[in-house]
């Protein structure tokens, strides 16, 4: 069976290199790449058309395309009846794409969900990548819903679910997942197909991240649970344990500083093991940024959400289902 890597791209420059080096790289190589751009003013094709003597490249031009648009435009354009996808600004594993679509060749499923890396290059996204990705041991197979970034699945099954969401601009790849997962139960997991994907390298890209992931969450009505717990946290829990400190400063600071450390201490045990080699002042640093982050973070998503709820109540008749 044929298959076809689809990647979405604007604007990416020279940082489109290293997947584009990558997918050469492959033991199973890809029949084609789909490539759809939406619409970059920089050199991002030109540097794409020069791969075309290496990859057997197809690229799709869909102007102000958003992620889901652009996706759906290059699956349109893809022959295969494979689809793996993946996205600028990683790196793949030489035996991504073989170990990907592996199980869907041998008809052993319609999804495999792939793997992802941090893959930091300054101190700071070693912190980042530790502190808001997961590790391996930290996933359930069965419950696991892979990022757009390291999937493959007919495009049989992508039709069969509607495609990828168009309404959405940030987690629609979850929309996306829920929607197979639904139709077909859960994944097969390939976590030797392993996307490299560097963490975001400042505090203010982060924040800015995470606020369209969580404005994404609230126009999808994704996890209403798990952002209504961080608001009673951090409105009611949070003010509870500072007036306690008012009153009863010594259990105000340990019941304090319990909660920071049982909140970040999956964080530092990740930081632990990538860390192992740095010298003692450099550590204490990087472990005094998880909680800093950890807040930062949840800031951000405090604040997306209800823009992204508000978003959803007002455009309610015109989201499908």
């Amino acid at each position: 069976m044929s298959v076809s890597v689809i990647v979405t791209v604007k604007n990416e420059g020279e940082a489109i290199r290293p997947l584009l080096d990558s997918l050469m790289d492959q033991v199973r190589q890809p029949d084609e790449v789909v490539i759809c751009d939406g619409g970059s003013s920089d050199n991002t094709v030109e540097i794409i058309e020069s791969y075309r003597r290496w990859l057997p490249i197809k690229i799709v031009i869909s102007a102000n395309a958003n992620i889901s648009q652009g996706r759906n435009r290059a699956i349109e354009a893809a022959a295969g009846p494979i689809i793996a996808a993946t996205d600028a600004g990683v790196a793949l594993s030489p035996y991504w794409l073989a170990d990907l679509v592996q199980p869907i060749e041998q008809g052993e499923t319609a999804v495999v969900s792939g793997w992802f890396e941090p893959d930091p290059y300054t101190d700071f996204e070693v912190v980042m990548g530790s502190t808001v990705l997961p590790a391996r041991q930290d996933i359930n197979p069965d419950e696991f819903l892979p990022s757009s970034r390291s999937i493959a699945f007919l495009k049989s099954a992508w039709a069969e679910v509607g495609c990828y969401p168009e309404w959405l601009d940030y987690g629609e790849d979850l929309v996306f997942d829920l929607a197979l997962r639904k139709k077909y139960g859960a994944f097969v997991w390939a976590d030797t197909a392993v996307a490299y994907y560097r963490p975001r390298g400042s505090l203010r890209a982060y924040f800015r991240q995470y606020y369209a992931y969580a404005r994404g969450d609230g126009k999808a009505n994704l996890w209403p649970l798990r952002h209504a717990i961080r608001y009673f946290t951090y409105l009611v829990a949070l003010p509870a344990i500072f007036r306690l400190i008012w009153r009863e400063k010594r259990a105000g600071w340990l019941l304090l500083f319990a909660g920071v450390g049982a909140y970040s201490s999956r964080p530092a045990q990740r930081l632990w093991e990538h860390t192992w080699g740095w010298r003692p002042p450099a550590r204490v640093r990087a472990f005094a940024l998880i909680p800093i982050i950890r807040l930062i973070g949840d800031v951000a998503k405090m604040m997306g959400y209800p823009v992204g709820l508000w978003w959803r109540w007002r455009h309610r008749h015109q989201i499908p289902g």
